[in-house]
Formats: structure tokens, sequence, C-alpha cells
């Protein structure tokens, strides 16, 4: 039986046990038992932070590229080396099965490695002048200041690390504020960056009340970057509060994603990928799979198929059974709001082919749901589910597949299933999202932008994109001293 942690926070180089605003509960939600606790940053340690992010910049800018390469490529070999670990830590914090927790922190390795690789490759640009008075151009990339990382349960160490490593490649200091529910993550993953050989202050990690610490954060002046993955309601709030300081702001928020599925696609590839892809992490993915839009003329196969697969797949406690393929819900919170959504089916809004209730055990968990013909005004095709419940509707044209999926303003992630290279080269054009997959699910990758549009947010994390968000641009020009 993994051993949980004692959670701590990281303030200037110390490891903090007490919080000045007191303690929170940890609990594994396959059994609803109490793993632990985390300690709750008060403001004047939230204040002691900020200062040593404000140090830590100040010595960690100036710090030579190779040097922070090197420091950013062992704290990934580090979490290879305990990935083991941290992923049974992962499955007792917020249920995700051993498999997928493994992959997720293995993974998380890579993104880190890649981003550590630009803080060597990105060196600017010369741009050719157009004067004789001009010596030189140049188009450099400097590391903004001090960053704030706030992420959410669902991916607790591929989230924290892709923030992480592109502030440290950049040459920024950070202060990470992971979920209320997943702090021993974040704690193990910063363990790798401090072991690595990082300087005091130039990573911190606090943990407490959400809205008490994003705020008082992103208020301070020290502040010049905010990263936030999580709702859209809470990132439009906090992108707000960074307005007010003209803070860059990162938001990757909530999805809805559609899959377009034409009658030419591979139908048992295509519905086994769709069933696997849905119920990863209990459907608790901000890029999981959830509209599907299925040619007609093979739709009521596919719902079938889709729904027996459903039923199939071994629910339960991850912590106790590497088996499992579908964990629990994170919390009390979200069984609730996957059964008011039940609530509001069924009629005409769409009928319940297999699933729909909570499974009548300890933990969180939730049935597998498949819904068939949800109305387009229904709950399940305008608000995200963030759960393991898919809608399947029919079409008849491709034309009609790209309105139902382009008309929520939504926009991080769409896929699509087909043979015909025609409706392939339509719907990567047509589909409105930032990330656009065609006859797989894979739309992360450390050497690929990710990120939406719309309600979705804006800006990227991972690929370039992960490395020039933490960057300011600066145009310095030099003419001849006489003419």
């Amino acid at each position: 039986m993994t051993a949980y942690p004692q959670v701590k926070m990281l303030i200037a180089g110390n490891w903090v046990a007490e919080g000045g605003d007191g303690e929170m509960p940890i609990v594994n939600p396959a059994n609803e038992e109490r793993i632990g606790s985390a300690p709750k940053a008060s403001k004047a340690q939230l204040d002691a932070a900020l200062a040593a992010a404000d140090a830590g910049f100040q010595l960690w800018s100036n710090t030579p590229a190779i040097e922070r390469f090197r420091v950013i490529r062992r704290a990934a070999e580090l979490l290879r080396e305990r990935a083991e670990g941290i992923a049974r830590v992962m499955t007792l914090e917020m249920g995700k099965p051993h498999a997928q927790a493994l992959g997720e922190t293995t993974g998380a390795a890579d993104l880190i490695d890649f981003l550590g690789e630009e803080a060597k490759r990105q060196g600017g640009r010369l741009v050719p002048v157009r004067s004789h008075n001009l010596l030189e151009q140049r188009v450099t990339q400097e590391p903004v200041g001090p960053a704030v990382l706030l992420t959410p349960w669902n991916f607790p160490i591929n989230l924290p690390a892709k923030k992480i490593a592109g502030a440290l490649a950049a040459g920024c200091s950070a202060i990470l504020k992971p979920a209320e529910t997943t702090p021993a993550c974040a704690q193990m993953l910063t363990e790798c960056f401090m072991d690595a050989g990082l300087p005091e202050g130039v990573l911190n990690l606090v943990c407490g009340d959400p809205a008490m610490i994003s705020e008082h954060l992103i208020a301070s002046p020290i502040t010049r970057k905010v990263s936030f993955t999580g709702s859209t309601a809470v990132g439009k709030q906090l992108g707000a509060l960074a307005a007010q300081g003209m803070k860059r702001f990162t938001p990757e928020l909530g999805g809805h994603a559609p899959v377009v599925i034409g009658e030419s696609a591979d139908f048992d590839r295509t519905v086994a990928a769709c069933a696997a892809t849905k119920f990863r992490n209990a459907g608790q993915v901000c890029v999981s799979p959830t509209r599907f839009l299925v040619a007609r003329g093979i739709y009521d196969k596919f719902v079938a198929e889709f729904s027996a697969r459903s039923q199939k797949l071994k629910i339960g406690d991850a912590s106790q059974d590497d088996s499992v393929e579908m964990g629990p819900l994170a919390h009390a919170g979200r069984v609730a709001a996957m059964q008011d959504l039940m609530g509001s089916m069924g009629g005409d809004q769409g009928e319940i082919v297999s699933g729909g209730t909570a499974l009548d055990r300890p933990g969180h968990f939730f049935e597998p749901t498949i819904i068939a013909s949800p109305s387009p005004e229904s709950r399940l095709m305008t608000e995200e589910p963030f759960g393991p419940v898919a809608g399947i509707v029919p079409y008849d044209d491709i034309e009609e597949a790209v309105r139902i999926a382009n008309s929520l303003r939504y926009g991080l992630a769409a896929y699509a299933f087909t043979a015909s290279l025609d409706e392939s080269h339509y719907l990567g054009k047509s589909l409105r999202a930032g990330m656009v997959a065609i006859n797989h699910f894979a739309v992360g990758s450390p050497e690929t932008p990710f990120g939406g549009i719309g309600d979705s947010g804006f800006g990227s994390e991972s690929g370039v994109e992960g490395y020039l968000g933490y960057t300011e641009t600066k145009l310095v020009t030099v003419a001849k001293s006489a003419p």
C-alpha cells in the first residue's frame, strides 16, 4: 500500500508544514477516507513566496541558458526515476487508474525535456536594416518576470510540469498553486526540480484557499505573468484581475469537444478509440470527446456498439487494483453535477441508452453514460459535462455536422474520423478549435501547442509557444556613433 506523504509548501527554499491559515483534509475519492492533510497558506506566507520569487527572478534570469537547461533536464530525469511512486500517489489523491497516472507522469518528463531544450534554441533574430546609418536590428525574447501558475486536479503532474518548465526555461521564477485535492503530486514534482539543483526562491509552492491565493498573488506588483487551467467562469474572473495590472495571462479553460464520424471511417477502430478516450479519467478531461456527431447511415450501429463497450469497462478503486479502467469522480460535487444533468434528460431532451446513475458503493463513482439524440438545446449539448457522459447525434451531410460542432463558444479541441481525403481537408479547415485531430485523439505532445479559442481561452502551452508565453519581445537597434 502506497504511503501518502506529509504535504508541505516550499517558500524561499524552505519546506513548510504549517499553514498560517490552518490545514485542509485530503480525501481518497475512491473510498471517501481521509489520507492526509495540507497546509493552508496565509497572506503573510504568500508575501514571503512573492518576495522569494522576486529575488529568484533576478538570479535565474541572469543564469546562462545552458545552465538553466541542465537543471531542467535533470529534473525530467528525476521525474522518470520517481514516476512509479508519484503515479501511486496520484491514484490515491484523485482516483486515476495506475496506467493512466504512470503515463501522465512519464509524459510530463518529456514535456519538461522539450521545454528545457528551448532555453538553448531561442536566441532571437537579426532583422536587415534599411539605412546605412544603422548597424544592427536585433529582436530578443526576454523573460517576462515572476509567474503565478494555477493548476487543477485532473492532471496534477502534466499541467504543473508544462507551466513550470516553460517558465524556468525562459528565465522566469514561479509560484505554483495546485488544486486543493492534489497537493502531494505537486510537491513531488517540485522536489524533482529542487533536487536537480534549482536555486532557492526560483520555484515556490503554496497550498490553500484558491480564491484568496489567486487574488492575492495576481494583485501583487511582483507578479508579471499568470497561467491558469480551469473553468471558463473562473478564467474570466482571473483574466479581469490580471488585466488590472496589465499582466500577461494564459488561460486554458473548458471544452465541449465534438467528434465528427463519417460513414467512410473504419468503424471498429473508430468506436474502440471513442469509447476508450471518452471515459479516460472518468471523462474529467478538458479535451474529452463529448458530442459525437455520427453519419446517419451508421448511427444506430454506433450507438449500440459504443454503449456495449462502455458497459464493459472495469470500474473501481485503482489504488487497490491496477486493472481498473475507470476510477471515481473527483469529489461528491461532481457526482451531484452528473445526477443533476441526468435529471434534465429524457423526453425530447435525449434518451438515456445506458448508465445514468451513481454507483451504490463507497466513493464518488458514476456509471459510463450514453445519451442518444440529445436535443440541440439540451444541457448536455450546451454545457461541458466534465464527467463520463457522451451524447450521440445523427447528421445527414458533412456541412450539418460542422454547423453542430461549431455551434458553441467553446473551441479547445475537435476530432473527426473519416477515410475520405476530401472530408479530412474540409474538416481540418472548418472545425473551429485550437486543436483538431483527424482519425485519432492525440492533440497533446511536447512539440506542439496546446490551447483553445473562444470560451476555451487563448494562448498556448507546450511546443515553442510554451516557452514564448513566458517572454516579452524586445527590439534593439544600433546606429553608427557618427555619420
